[in-house]
């Protein structure tokens, strides 16, 4: 019995390996919890020697496991709080991104910052050709295989609108704003 209790450390560690191995095989299967637990149970366990009972290595393994796990959702290890959910093609719209293949009305592809597991898209313009290389935003998620873009420096919200609206008006209003006073003291 006693080489079965002097070999459980390491049979723990090697379990625990094993498991973050699978993890890496296997993204999002949450090995990587218990196999950190079990893989730093086992290194105390070694360290400890013939102190390592079964119940310490038992309580080792609880109380990594429990800090583990609280690291693993506070890093969210995965890319971000909530990216991993599923969305619906109504929450691609607005989501910007870059060309990859050359967007006309017919044919294209873009890649969007946050595009989740694939961020890759067939696309179409709105109107006309849009180079590779160029940002764009998804103006039409049009149900999610296909979206329809537009390139961000031909999109003008609102706010733009009304400052260019603001702007020409103090322009044409005030002469005294337009009239440049270094050129009239030179007169």
């Amino acid at each position: 019995m006693a080489p079965l209790l002097d070999s459980l450390p390491l049979l723990l560690l090697v379990a625990g390996i094993g498991l973050a191995i699978a993890e890496a095989l296997i993204p999002g299967a949450h090995f990587i919890v218990l196999g950190v637990a079990l893989a730093l149970a086992g290194v105390v366990g070694i360290l400890l020697g013939p102190l390592a009972s079964p119940l310490v290595l038992a309580a080792l393994v609880l109380g990594f496991g429990a800090a583990s796990l609280y690291a693993y959702r506070e890093l969210d290890l995965y890319g971000g709080k909530g990216v991993a959910r599923t969305r619906d093609s109504d929450s691609l719209k607005g989501q910007t991104g870059r060309v990859t293949e050359r967007v006309t009305p017919e044919d294209g592809q873009i890649k969007l910052h946050e595009g989740g597991f694939n961020p890759y898209y067939a696309a179409r313009s709105v109107r006309d050709e849009i180079p590779e290389g160029t940002e764009v935003m998804v103006v039409d998620p049009g149900g999610g295989n296909v979206v329809t873009v537009e390139a961000l420096e031909a999109i003008e919200d609102p706010i733009d609108r009304e400052l260019a609206k603001d702007q020409h008006e103090e322009t044409t209003s005030d002469p005294e704003a337009t009239r440049d006073p270094e050129f009239e003291e030179e007169i």
